[in-house]
């Protein structure tokens, strides 16, 4: 059923992902968490319902840690891979320090693939870290 509506639309999607969002129980504490291990200065914004703050971002894909209703941290379900750079281990090296948890260090995938990590956020989600090398 799948290549059915492929061949319907006529143009295939290339990237899949157009934003994220990254639930937190405690906006301040996450915004901290991914300061420190990126080394950015996140934009907060706050309605009465949700508070969001903002990865920079010029272009690509973009996302945000949210908080609100039904934002819920989980270390089940999708797992959100986020760059790492040219190298991921100055990111991953930092996670500790700012309240989060290294699951599987540094991995080869593969030569071409590169590598990832994975870990858990301040807020207790289930994240992973790629860079090629």
């Amino acid at each position: 059923m799948g290549s059915t509506s492929s061949k319907k639309s006529g143009k295939k999607l290339r990237h899949y992902v157009n934003w994220f969002e990254i639930p937190a129980l405690n906006l301040q504490r996450a915004v901290s968490f991914y300061n420190h291990i990126y080394d950015i200065e996140m934009e907060t914004t706050e309605s009465p319902a949700y508070a969001m703050a903002f990865f920079p971002a010029d272009n690509g894909i973009g996302g945000a840690v949210v908080t609100g209703e039904g934002c819920v941290p989980s270390e089940v379900g999708p797992l959100v891979y986020l760059n790492g750079g040219k190298d991921l281990s100055p990111i991953l090296n930092r996670i500790e320090d700012a309240g989060g948890r290294i699951v599987m260090p540094k991995t080869l995938i593969d030569e071409d693939s590169g590598y990832f990590a994975l870990f858990i956020d301040s807020e207790g989600n289930r994240l992973a870290l790629h860079s090629k090398s």
